[in-house]
């Protein structure tokens, strides 16, 4: 058989964290303006796993949801999702997986750690930003009601996120051979 093993590899992996992304987002708890779910662990895999190529099921995931398809938490879809008050944290998913890839290719658990904690900032500078805009409400409700009662929850994420990472690391690695 001949083919590109690396491009298999990144194809494989997108489809999976696409799917694994979905079927996270439907675990959530109601909560206003934006729900609780474990999107964000998913993001945090998506690039420990992917390293640099992390962004590309992100973009994919907004872009089926976008168009329709109930990819966003509890099966919602559309533009109006991501023109919402969710859209800034959504919107924050792919930057954020392009971050903690790139710092996940390091050797460092110290760095890798910290491309956790960076991956889940971005998510709520974005979210937040996006909705003091949309909503429209001040940076300190915002804070309040966007990203604090998500802090507890996003440490727990970011820890099993990491431990899950270094679990099935050795299994993951786009490793690449001389004839490929």
């Amino acid at each position: 058989m001949s083919g590109n093993y690396h491009r298999s590899v990144i194809i494989t992996h997108t489809t999976l964290f696409i799917a694994m992304t979905t079927v996270f987002s439907w675990i959530s708890i109601p909560f206003f303006p934006v729900p609780i779910t474990l999107q964000t662990m998913a993001v945090l895999l998506t690039g420990a796993i992917m390293k640099r190529y992390a962004g590309i099921p992100m973009a994919f995931y907004l872009i089926l949801g976008a168009i329709g398809l109930p990819v966003f938490h509890n099966g919602t879809a559309g533009l109006g999702v991501l023109l919402g008050p969710t859209g800034g944290y959504l919107l924050g998913f792919i930057p954020a997986t392009i971050i903690v890839g790139l710092l996940y290719e390091q050797k460092s658990e110290k760095i890798q750690i910290a491309g956790l904690v960076f991956g889940i900032l971005v998510i709520y500078l974005s979210g937040l930003s996006w909705l003091v805009y949309s909503v429209p409400m001040n940076l300190v409700a915002a804070f309040i009601a966007g990203m604090l009662p998500f802090i507890p929850g996003d440490i727990i994420k970011a820890a099993a996120a990491f431990l899950i990472a270094r679990r099935i690391q050795p299994y993951t690695t786009m490793q690449l051979s001389v004839n490929d």
